[in-house]
């Protein structure tokens, strides 16, 4: 287990793009039962093999690691003495410098691509060891031979070929095989691509059922059906005859998989619900319901297009370039309280638009070390504030409201025409909460807990409104993806209607949209569930915004976790940050 740990490491992370096999560290956690009959034996061997062997072979090193060598509880009960012992084992995180993040290869299937193939790199050679598969294991057996890493230099070769395939840019998805198999491993590359699969490991040894879910290590490969003979033809004079083409992707959401004359066949969307069925009862007891049975039958839509950018504006304009090149660079007050963590973005995203960011803690403020005269704008960063309590936001409000200089200082501040603010997450909480200093922002709401119950950490999809907002000059209509981090994000306001008002005086400046581009409150596409999926908003002369989303934490391309492949270095969203430099030209 302790080499298996070690592989499996090494072809996860072969999906970066890190060249060199030498450049990978690891940090290993040994846990064992220190002084249990046999274990102590057991540890000195698994050290050995891979410390000794393993590694070196591999030629990389361990330079971290902790141990909990405490691995058994003993107790009595009625007269009785028990005891629970865990076996030994390792776990092994691997980390590396990356040449480029956005060479980072991912399990989605790629249908958009012309035809393609799908090749199977099988490090087991064949072996098809059951033991203690994840299949053995629902039948609630070990099984007798369990994979192993026999090959140290098979491995090593193995990584330096996905690199130097991915660095050709041949690959189009990767993804390691690991628990579950290659069926599992299958599945789940169908599942990100939302798209069917028709396969055939005939190719492969054993019958259908130790070729699918033996736990061997190895690698599935989406290529260019160009490209496929060529690199198949690479991989097996470099590292044995051990990679087969075993299928192709099609669009009609079915997964089908030949073996010597038997046929498995089942749609996508009933796989990926078994798939998901575990986490969706979970889920039930865990948060709300609701939200859990609206994220579970989503797999249910099979016209669902995945996420998308639909922009007004061109991505590649840097608008803000002739007011950076003047020279002058205002002063931004990137403010933050006890337990933001959003500074540092926040402060490069203004930066690259020209702006002078300055961190400025509330303490500053609140002493009169700082002064908000000195600044053309301040941005309220989100994160944690007073360690992301109930009202956390709220909390933070009142640390100025009832506080007679910070009171002033922003007072002060909002009052001047041309100032201009804008907050974030937390940020936003907060902002929302002192609108009876900033003028036009009566109509704002007070955000309160997530309908899901959770804090919710994804990436979703808005649409920004037509608004007065400085920030959004020239971005209505445009529909992208941005990151949420948030567990207070529900929008309530004092009355119903007032919905509506901020819809019709244009005071909104996004909502949450899902797939098909309809505003939204169904969970996850809007993960807070606020009314009408609204969660930005601007005041009347739209020099005060507030939003629960974080543009700060997009605001390069390579920031998105999925970006269509035109986007060079700009996200969508540094287009706000140009826009406020725009603002005081």
């Amino acid at each position: 287990s302790g080499r298996m740990a070690i592989g499996e490491a090494i072809t996860n992370i072969a999906a970066s793009w890190i060249s060199d096999i030498g450049n990978l560290k690891l940090s290993a956690n040994w846990m064992a039962p220190a002084g249990h009959p046999g274990e102590d034996a057991a540890l000195f061997d698994t050290v050995k093999a891979v410390g000794m062997e393993l590694c070196p072979a591999l030629g990389i090193s361990i330079p971290v690691g902790k141990d909990s060598m405490s691995m058994k509880t003993v107790w009595e009960e009625n007269g009785n003495k028990k005891a629970v012992t865990s076996p030994i084992s390792l776990v092994i995180s691997a980390f590396a410098n990356t040449l480029d993040v956005r060479k980072t290869l991912t399990p989605q299937l790629r249908t958009d691509l012309g035809e393609t193939k799908l090749i199977l790199i099988d490090l087991g050679n064949g072996k098809n060891r059951m033991g203690g598969s994840s299949l053995a294991q629902v039948y609630s057996q070990l099984g007798d031979s369990a994979p192993d890493v026999d090959n140290p230099a098979q491995l090593k070769n193995f990584f330096t070929h996905i690199q130097a395939l991915n660095s050709d840019n041949k690959i189009l998805a990767y993804h390691d095989r690991s628990d579950g198999g290659l069926f599992a491993t299958l599945c789940e590359m169908a599942f990100a691509g939302h798209c069917g699969i028709e396969g055939n490991v005939s190719a492969l040894s054993g019958d259908i059922v130790s070729a699918l879910f033996n736990e061997e290590l190895g690698a599935v490969l989406q290529v260019r059906s160009t490209d496929a003979d060529s690199i198949l033809a690479q991989l097996n004079q470099a590292l044995g005859h051990c990679a087969y083409v075993i299928g192709t992707v099609n669009t009609t959401h079915q997964i089908t998989i030949h073996k010597d004359g038997i046929t498995f066949a089942d749609s996508r969307v009933n796989l990926h619900r078994l798939w998901s069925e575990t986490t969706y009862h979970m889920q039930t007891l865990r948060d709300n319901p609701d939200c859990a049975q609206q994220e579970y039958d989503r797999i249910l839509n099979d016209a669902d297009a995945g996420m998308h950018a639909h922009l007004m504006f061109d991505i590649n304009d840097n608008i803000a370039a002739p007011y950076i090149n003047t020279g002058v660079r205002p002063n931004m007050a990137i403010l933050r309280e006890q337990g933001v963590n959003g500074q540092t973005e926040m402060a490069a995203a203004f930066d690259r638009a020209g702006f002078n960011s300055v961190d400025v803690h509330m303490s500053d403020v609140i002493a009169g070390r700082v002064s908000l005269k000195d600044f053309a704008g301040l941005v309220a960063c989100g994160g944690f504030s007073y360690g992301d309590v109930l009202g956390a936001g709220e909390g933070w409000a009142k640390s100025i409201l009832f506080n007679s200089r910070a009171r002033d200082e922003f007072s002060a501040f909002f009052s001047r025409q041309d100032a201009f603010a804008l907050g974030v997450c937390n940020g936003c909480q907060m902002m929302s909460n002192l609108h009876s200093i900033i003028p036009g922002s009566e109509h704002w709401p007070h955000f309160v807990r997530n309908k899901s119950e959770q804090f919710e950490a994804r990436f979703a999809m808005v649409e920004v409104l037509p608004s007065p907002s400085l920030f959004f000059n020239g971005m209505a209509g445009s529909r992208m993806p941005i990151a949420v981090a948030h567990g207070e994000g529900f929008t309530e306001f004092s009355e119903k209607s007032a919905v509506t008002d901020v819809l019709n005086k244009k005071l909104a400046t996004m909502r949450f949209i899902d797939h098909a581009s309809t505003p939204t409150e169904v969970y996850p596409f809007n993960p807070n569930g606020s009314p009408q999926g609204l969660t930005g908003f601007t005041t009347t002369d739209g020099r005060f915004s507030i939003m629960m989303p974080h543009p700060e934490r997009v605001f390069r391309a390579v920031q998105h976790s999925w970006r269509p492949d035109g986007w060079q270095e700009d996200g969508p969203w540094m287009r706000m940050f140009r826009n406020a430099r725009k603002f005081i030209a």
